[in-house]
């Protein structure tokens, strides 16, 4: 894949914030969900329309020395030429608070 090149083309459903107070009531297996899977801007969550729509794009590992990168849209792309069968990171930090 070459660098600067979009992956994951076609997934680009808007993300639906939901305010953090809304989980309040929410069993902690639940929240843990949000906490996982979810972009998190301070009081906000950031989450697919369900989450039976989790794409393989949700699940990239954290790296403080990533291949892919992520622009303001929540779309990702190549940093660098990432060989096949190479595993996909990216820095969670340069896109999302911690829970």
């Amino acid at each position: 894949m070459n660098s600067r090149q979009y992956i994951f083309y076609g997934d680009d459903a808007d993300l639906i914030w939901i305010h953090k107070s809304k989980l309040k009531s929410l069993s902690k297996a639940l929240k843990q969900l949000y906490d996982d899977f979810c972009v998190i801007k301070k009081d906000m969550y950031g989450c697919p329309q369900n989450f039976n729509q989790l794409t393989v794009a949700w699940y990239l590992n954290d790296s403080k020395r990533p291949n892919v990168g992520v622009n303001k849209n929540y779309n990702f792309y190549a940093l660098r030429d990432i060989r096949s069968g190479e595993e996909l990171t990216v820095d969670y930090a340069t896109y999302s608070d911690e829970p």
